[in-house]
């Protein structure tokens, strides 16, 4: 396989976003965002998807945090299609449970080439910090409308919503591993009798 790099860059007038991703990374992660609490999950899918990641965020916070929370996975479903080239020998699907604690969360990944997104998360509580929980509805979808993956992710049981949301984004890293693990045995055939993803 060639180098799987990208590096996106997103200016609108509400956020100037740069996403850098290696997917053949050891986890590596760098963040300046402003959020803290996301650029914790984020390292999730690092450290649990091997990938490096490299996230520089400056967006509208004063307003609030939708903004930025969406065009960060608007940038990185874009990094990870430029990164994945045409998905010729890759796994193509991958899936994982993961828990912490109380709680269970599975996610399931096909890089289909058609963004769908089945989001099924019940939070106990709206907020975790300052942070708004509902923002990571608008970062998936982001991400999968532009990564043009199918991903179904449900939180199976929690009662701390840190711990849900933990669970899902290592999940989710783990998941996008396996779905990007070249595939010795396909030859480096496309994983569709399309011909094509």
């Amino acid at each position: 396989m060639s180098d799987r790099r990208a590096r996106i860059e997103r200016k609108t007038k509400e956020t100037q976003i740069t996403v850098e991703v290696n997917l053949d990374g050891t986890g590596a992660s760098r963040f300046n965002t402003g959020l803290p609490f996301l650029e914790h999950m984020l390292d999730q899918i690092c450290r649990h998807g091997l990938i490096d990641l490299s996230v520089e965020a400056a967006g509208d916070l004063a307003i609030d945090a939708h903004h930025t929370v969406e065009d960060i996975g608007i940038t990185l479903g874009q990094a990870l299609t430029q990164a994945w080239g045409d998905k010729a020998g890759l796994r193509r699907y991958g899936h994982a449970y993961v828990p912490l604690d109380e709680a269970l969360s599975r996610v399931v990944i096909d890089l289909s080439g058609r963004p769908s997104l089945e989001y099924h998360v019940q939070f106990p509580r709206a907020q975790v910090g300052a942070f708004d929980v509902d923002l990571f509805y608008e970062f998936f979808q982001g991400l999968v409308n532009h990564a043009l993956v199918t991903l179904h992710i449900d939180s199976l049981r929690g009662r701390n919503a840190h711990h849900i949301i933990e669970t899902i984004f290592k999940a989710f890293g783990r998941a996008l591993r396996m779905a990007c693990e070249v595939d010795a045995r396909s030859g480096g055939a496309m994983p569709s009798t399309k011909g094509s993803l």
